[in-house]
């Protein structure tokens, strides 16, 4: 009798476009395979599924290699790393419940439903989101001057995200509303938490309920990364601020803390020599600054404040446009960096 992961790496072979569209939304086919940059989901030509051949055996349908990495599996194996789940029997449940199929009847006890606000419950969360790209998430970034952000690989869109007030009655249940996600990543690209953004359908703007936005999970050190960490980063504090700057040098990687509090005390990755840091125009922004500058000198790391006229760079962003961020952006700059990431035909 075949194992229930040899059935069930079968039946995702069956279509396996399908299941790389769902899960490696980053990538696109090329020819016979689909194409990405890693597990991770992010853009790129690294790793390589097949999409076509047997469900099984040699040149089976669903194998995959990452050539950076020299990871390679079935789509089981894809599910469980882009999900980064580490137990078998909850990489059966994720496949099991992307193709519809029901518990096994040998299954005893149910899994214990995760604690509210835990990392295991943020996992669970991202699980069930969308990419954003043709949903009211991308609508509201639209309307908060993010144009062309909608395949940021560490946002995703859900479209009916429960929303809990303080003193609901227990037996009640709870209102959605659609919600934008962002995935908070520890610097080894973990999932650690999720920030929420509950939207409303007939607006497109944040839902009107307060507060709009929750974080869950574990946040402190950690952040939501945009881009790939060379030697050089920036890190702020909310998540359509540090949008707005990696949308004005996209080859920039970012991170948002969320909070002036979690920006203070924020893990930095080993490898950067040179760290610009995002200021909020507050008191609280400038002392988180101030704080995580402390912390990143101590480690011989160069440290650059970039200040926006306004509150912040998506107010900058909104209000001024585009062209006049980056304009207002390059004087702060390293000047070797403004050749990097201010190229000319970025203005």
């Amino acid at each position: 009798m075949e194992s229930p992961a040899r059935v069930i790496a079968c039946r995702l072979a069956v279509d396996a476009e399908a299941v790389c569209r769902h899960y490696l939304s980053n990538g696109r086919r090329q020819g016979q395979y689909w194409v990405v940059g890693n597990v991770e989901n992010a853009p790129g030509r690294s790793l390589y599924v097949r999409l076509t051949g047997p469900t099984s055996g040699a040149g089976a349908a669903g194998k995959w290699s990452d050539a950076a990495t020299g990871e390679h599996g079935d789509l089981l194996d894809l599910i469980g790393a882009t999900m980064q789940i580490t137990a078998l029997k909850d990489t059966l449940e994720e496949a099991r419940r992307f193709l519809g199929l029901p518990r096994p009847l040998t299954q005893t006890p149910q899994k214990a439903p995760a604690k509210r606000g835990s990392a295991t419950a943020a996992r669970r969360l991202w699980s069930m989101g969308q990419p954003v790209e043709g949903t009211l998430a991308e609508r509201y970034l639209q309307k908060r001057g993010l144009v062309g952000m909608a395949q940021t690989h560490s946002l995703r869109f859900h479209p009916s995200c429960f929303y809990w007030r303080k003193g609901h009655p227990p037996l009640e249940p709870l209102e959605t509303w659609p919600a934008l996600l962002a995935k908070v990543t520890g610097p080894e690209g973990r999932l650690t938490g999720l920030h929420r953004t509950w939207l409303d359908p007939a607006t497109a703007l944040k839902a009107p309920v307060i507060p709009p936005r929750k974080a869950m999970g574990s946040l402190l050190g950690n952040g939501v990364r945009m881009g790939d960490v060379d030697t050089v980063m920036a890190a702020g504090e909310g998540l359509e601020t540090l949008l707005s700057l990696r949308l004005a040098l996209p080859d920039l990687a970012v991170v948002a803390a969320l909070s002036a509090n979690h920006l203070s005390v924020l893990t930095l990755p080993t490898t950067i020599h040179r760290l610009y840091i995002a200021v909020d125009n507050d008191l609280a922004g400038h002392g988180a600054a101030t704080s995580l500058a402390d912390q990143a000198q101590a480690q011989g790391i160069e440290v650059i404040q970039l200040t926006p006229r306004l509150g912040d760079f998506n107010d900058d962003l909104r209000a001024f446009g585009l062209d006049d961020l980056r304009s207002h952006l390059r004087p702060q700059l390293a000047p070797e960096d403004a050749g990097t990431f201010l190229d000319p035909v970025r203005g």
